[in-house]
């Protein structure tokens, strides 16, 4: 997994951001589950702890890093769920999406574009192998049967009735000892296998709710977690043209005189 992980390096993935993301999914990965392309965000501001896209041949896993990179949310969405993929290449970055068949779309953006079509392309390839269903089983022609012939019959003794006749003793009736059998339990041998993967619930990526911008005379009661988590939320909204360049800036100023 380590030399299939050091291709993913040559496509502008950070090194850190892959090893931190790797370390955590040996627990996570079930049994014959294989990591195929991770992808991680780049964005052109603060990109501390960028979120990040892993698929296996299994299904999607969105990694979204939280209390200043310390922990880290999963979410998983199954191929069986998944109902199309679609890629959208932006002047900074590109966009990933995919819809599920209960019609929620989930989306990461700001992949670099050689990434962003690396997934894509690894999204389609599972979508069509999950269309086409297993591979049919060719039957095993059966064994012919082939019939001994029967044994010739033994030949039937008619008693002669000028012959004496001689009485046999009463036979002796044997006990016949029962035999207890031993009950021998089948004990199916199963492979070692790390700590069991949590199931994570499929539901749609939060929208951010436009926040009040923080007075200046509580800035500083905040603790340095709360003052990233502002600073991500005000990038959120200049992104989605919520507020203006300026107005982000001051912002901006405002939160980093207190970290």
């Amino acid at each position: 997994m380590k030399e299939h992980i050091k291709n993913f390096l040559n496509e502008e993935q950070d090194p850190k951001a892959i090893e931190k993301i790797t370390s955590k999914l040996s627990d996570l990965l079930m049994k014959n589950e294989e990591v195929g392309y991770i992808g991680v965000q780049k964005k052109p501001a603060i990109t501390v702890f960028p979120d990040s896209i892993v698929l296996t041949n299994k299904r999607i896993i969105m990694c979204k890093p939280k209390n200043l990179g310390l922990s880290m949310d999963f979410t998983d969405y199954p191929w069986s769920l998944i109902s199309g993929a679609f890629v959208k290449e932006n002047i900074l970055g590109s966009e990933f999406s995919f819809t599920t068949n209960t019609d929620i779309t989930v989306s990461i953006d700001y992949i670099p574009k050689t990434q962003a079509r690396k997934i894509y392309t690894f999204a389609k390839e599972q979508l069509e192998l999950l269309k086409e269903g297993p591979a049919p089983v060719t039957p095993t022609p059966a064994t012919p049967v082939v019939e001994e012939p029967a044994a010739p019959a033994a030949p039937t003794l008619i008693p002669d009735p000028s012959a004496p006749v001689i009485e046999e003793p009463q036979a002796i009736e044997e006990e016949i000892e029962e035999m207890e059998t031993e009950e021998v339990n089948d004990f199916t041998d199963f492979m070692p296998q790390a700590s069991a993967a949590p199931v994570y619930t499929e539901a749609p990526a939060p929208t951010p709710e436009p926040a009040a911008p923080a007075a200046k005379e509580g800035l500083a009661a905040l603790s340095k977690e709360e003052l990233f988590d502002k600073l991500q939320n005000y990038k959120k909204l200049l992104d989605n043209g919520l507020i203006l360049q300026g107005e982000y800036d001051a912002y901006k100023k405002e939160i980093l005189a207190h970290l």
